[in-house]
C-alpha cells in the first residue's frame, strides 16, 4: 500500500493562455499532478476570472501511482473552455493528498520561454 503524499488543496494564482504563438510550438499551460497513493485521485478544478463568474467543478481523475499533465486549454465546463488572452487563476481540490506543479510554455516570440513552479498548497 502506497501512502498519499502532498496536500488536498492547491492554488495557482497566475495563469494565462496567450492568443497567439510563433514558430512550431503552441503556447500552453499545464497543471502537472503527481499521485503517489495506491488509489485514484479525484480532482475538482475551479477557474477564477477578474470579470466573470468562475468555471466550477471541472472533474479530472489521476490514476493511482501516476502522473498527469493537464493542459488548461483542454479544461471546460459543459462545453465552455477557459478563454485565451484572459488572465485567470485556479483552485485544485483533491479527495486525497497530491502534489501539483504548474508549467507555462510561452511561444509568443521566437525566443520561447518555459516557466514551471510548485503550486501553493493549503494545509
Amino acid at each position: 500500500m502506497h501512502r498519499a503524499q502532498g496536500e488536498k488543496v492547491w492554488y495557482i494564482p497566475d495563469a494565462y493562455i496567450p492568443e497567439i504563438s510563433s514558430g512550431q510550438l503552441t503556447s500552453h499551460e499545464s497543471i502537472c499532478v503527481l499521485n503517489t497513493a495506491s488509489e485514484d485521485a479525484l480532482l475538482k478544478i475551479t477557474v477564477f476570472f477578474e470579470d466573470r463568474e468562475p468555471l466550477e467543478d471541472i472533474m479530472v481523475v489521476v490514476g493511482a501511482r501516476r502522473t498527469k499533465h493537464i493542459r488548461t486549454s483542454s479544461l471546460n465546463k459543459e462545453g465552455t473552455p477557459i478563454p485565451v488572452g484572459v488572465p485567470y487563476a485556479m483552485e485544485v481540490v483533491s479527495d486525497i493528498p497530491i502534489i501539483v506543479q504548474y508549467s507555462r510554455l510561452d511561444s509568443t516570440q521566437a525566443e520561447n520561454a518555459l516557466m514551471s513552479v510548485i503550486a501553493y498548497p493549503l494545509k
